[in-house]
């Protein structure tokens, strides 16, 4: 047995007796190899198994306006400060909404994310009531859990979500902090964690993670990772870049499918008990190993379309949960 594997069965034997691992050994496990990463994928869906169940979580997300947004986030193809084939609309009507939630539903999503561009809001804008009303709306015509993804919020905003029946607030931090300043110039890192604190002081559960792939060094996501831990929010959604002709990032290396699923591991390993999904990039980064992150450490998924790239077909997810035995 070399050194590594040893380590790796070290670790993840401790993260099953309920003890957590520390950045030095999720940095030594970020340097496995070959066979190494399918022993860690391995340990990680046993954590995940352990601390979660066999049950994967499963959302929908409705981008309810699309473009023009004055950030320039280095990935986005709804950034202004970049030249996409975008489409771009203003805020849908709530009967439209609505509409669309329904439908997410009757696919199978559990949760529904209504998602608009732009930098956030303060609660006194007239878009957010309008926002707010398609969320009582949704509230009366169906069972989902009813979550927003609206940018930088102030906590009067936060406050305004949950009486309307919000539940959980999406709002990613995309890389960590060490690396952010080469993703985005402008807005600061520390008014994202603001909007996860007054999420989190509302009373609403919070879903943020991060993008992988745009750059950023293994010890960066570990690094992100265990700020994510610190503020304990309660799913992480892990995208994988999917570079858009015309965005900064456009010309972006591809990570390898193992890279890919061995970051998915040390998430889990750092984030034993946590809701930790697929996000965008899975089809294009991926391919034909999707199923292979289900059984490396994540146990949701964000099934059908993107906000503006393409998901895969919704039935053919299903399949695959079904083949892994892993219910929904």
């Amino acid at each position: 047995m070399d050194k590594l594997e040893n380590t790796i069965i070290e670790v993840c034997t401790k993260i099953l007796n309920e003890h957590d691992i520390n950045a030095y050994e999720a940095e030594a496990l970020g340097t496995a190899s070959g066979s190494d990463i399918f022993l860690l994928c391995a340990f990680a869906n046993k954590i995940r198994e352990k601390f979660t169940g066999n049950k994967v979580d499963l959302c929908s997300v409705i981008n309810a306006k699309s473009g023009n947004c004055s950030e320039d986030c280095a990935f986005c193809s709804q950034s202004a400060h970049h030249n996409t084939n975008v489409k771009c609309y203003p805020l849908l009507e709530k009967e439209k909404i609505v509409e669309m939630a329904v439908q997410r539903e009757k696919m199978g999503a559990k949760h529904c994310d209504i998602a608009t561009s732009g930098l956030g809001y303060t609660g006194k804008e007239e878009n957010f009531e309008k926002i707010l009303n398609a969320f009582k709306e949704m509230k009366k015509k169906t069972n989902l859990k009813l979550c927003a993804c609206l940018g930088t919020l102030k906590k009067e905003a936060a406050f305004k979500l949950v009486e309307v029946g919000v539940e959980r607030y999406n709002h990613n931090l995309e890389t960590s902090r060490s690396f952010f300043k080469n993703i985005v110039t402008t807005h600061g890192y520390d008014e994202r964690i603001d909007t996860i604190r007054y999420a989190k002081e509302a009373g609403m559960e919070v879903c943020s993670g991060m993008i992988i792939g745009m750059g950023e060094t293994m010890e960066q996501r570990i690094e992100h990772a265990f700020l994510l831990k610190e503020l304990k929010v309660d799913a992480v959604p892990v995208n994988v870049l999917n570079p858009i002709k015309g965005t900064k990032l456009e010309n972006s290396e591809a990570l390898s499918p193992l890279e890919i699923l061995k970051t998915f591991a040390i998430i889990r390993l750092i984030l034993p008990d946590k809701n930790i999904r697929y996000a965008g990039g899975r089809e294009v980064n991926l391919k034909s190993l999707q199923p292979l992150g289900l059984i490396s450490g994540l146990n949701g998924m964000l099934i059908g379309n993107y906000l503006t790239t393409s998901g895969r077909i919704v039935e053919d997810d299903l399949e695959m949960l079904k083949d892994l035995e892993l219910s929904f």
